[in-house]
């Protein structure tokens, strides 16, 4: 026991790393926020084009939507960082991150919420356009809500992933908490940096999934 407390705990490694598993965790969180505010809203905002505009955009859209989806984001990650610098277009590490998720968020949101908007009935659609209301006013005020109420369940379950997947930012240099937590590691030889990361994570993402299942509990539809 004390073997491993002194592999795991180590006090004295816990006292000289917690500064940068701070500082780790506020990165992450940045990175998480942004990534959960962009592409939510260009998740949202793709779907409703999608509704509204013709056929040419539904195939670039599903191509876009199909790619992001499919791609591992850690390949994402690598072929952005290492490879735009090849033709001349270089960014940020951290701007990589933010960009990579996003769109990979993105996808996933515009799928969650079209799935949505098609099961809502196509009678209410066609009742509110009888009643003189505009395509965008009866997406707005009568398929909207409903497909935003049954799509809530898949959006939190993604946003959470999505959110988890800021440790990607280690490969390329991002001073998350995986990214201090190894370099701790590293040169101290001692396991004590990964354990205080766990523990950094769980910090974090245990509110975000509670805040996730009370959203679902609010918004799920009332059984009878």
């Amino acid at each position: 026991m004390d073997r491993f407390l002194e592999t795991f705990f180590n006090p004295t490694q816990i006292a000289a790393t917690w500064p940068a598993i701070l500082k780790g965790a506020v990165i992450t969180v940045e990175v998480a926020f942004l990534v959960i505010v962009s592409g939510l809203a260009l998740g949202f905002g793709l779907a409703v084009l999608r509704w509204l505009t013709g056929r040419w955009f539904s195939v670039l859209l599903m191509a876009f939507v199909d790619l992001f989806r499919s791609v591992p984001p850690l390949v994402l990650v690598l072929l952005v960082y290492f490879g735009l610098p090849n033709i001349g277009i270089e960014f940020s590490s951290f701007a990589v991150l933010w960009l990579v998720l996003t769109l990979v968020l993105t996808a996933f949101v515009e799928e969650i919420i079209w799935a949505g908007l098609i099961s809502v009935k196509r009678g209410q659609r066609e009742a509110a356009r009888s009643t003189g209301l505009t395509e965008v006013q009866a997406l707005s005020y009568v398929v909207f809500p409903q497909a935003l109420r049954l799509s809530i369940p898949p959006l939190t379950n993604r946003t959470i992933a999505i959110t988890k997947n800021t440790a990607l930012g280690t490969v390329i240099g991002v001073p998350e908490i995986i990214n201090q937590a190894t370099t701790a590691v590293s040169f101290s030889g001692n396991a004590t940096p990964l354990m205080m990361g766990a523990f950094a994570y769980l910090l974090l993402f245990i509110p975000v999934i509670g805040f996730g299942r009370w959203v679902e509990g609010r918004f799920a539809w009332r059984r009878h």
